[in-house]
């Protein structure tokens, strides 16, 4: 959803976060719901519908964090507390909008209380 080029210039980058997924919350996601496999690239891309040139990228950006294991040809969800704390974090934002509803960040952002105000 687009926003104005006032509301752009004036809010601080945490608060433009966007709602969607992202192709590496898609991946996690996957990979968190099969702990005990390892997948080649080609098979989580097609279960998550991450675009083929973006796959490797993402894989090895999650490798970095300590998210994802590779050997070989497979991937497999991390072992760390990085994976934990990840998942979790997941699993939380699924139950609160399964009890509330998915937020609106554009709803929410017009009630956000700017520091400048309360000066």
């Amino acid at each position: 959803m687009p926003i104005d080029i006032d509301t752009f210039e004036s809010t601080p980058p945490e608060r433009l976060r966007s709602d969607e997924e992202t192709n590496a919350d898609r991946v996690m996601r996957f990979l968190a719901e099969h702990p005990d496999q390892a997948f080649t690239q080609s098979e989580i891309r097609d279960a998550t519908g991450v675009k083929a040139g973006s796959i490797s990228v993402v894989l090895s950006r999650l490798e970095d964090r300590d998210l994802v294991r590779h050997k070989g040809n497979y991937w497999a969800l991390g072992e760390d507390e990085a994976v934990a704390a990840y998942t979790g974090m997941l699993e939380s934002t699924r139950a609160a909008n399964e009890r509330s509803g998915e937020e609106d960040m554009a709803e929410w952002l017009e009630h956000v209380v700017d520091d400048e105000d309360t000066e």
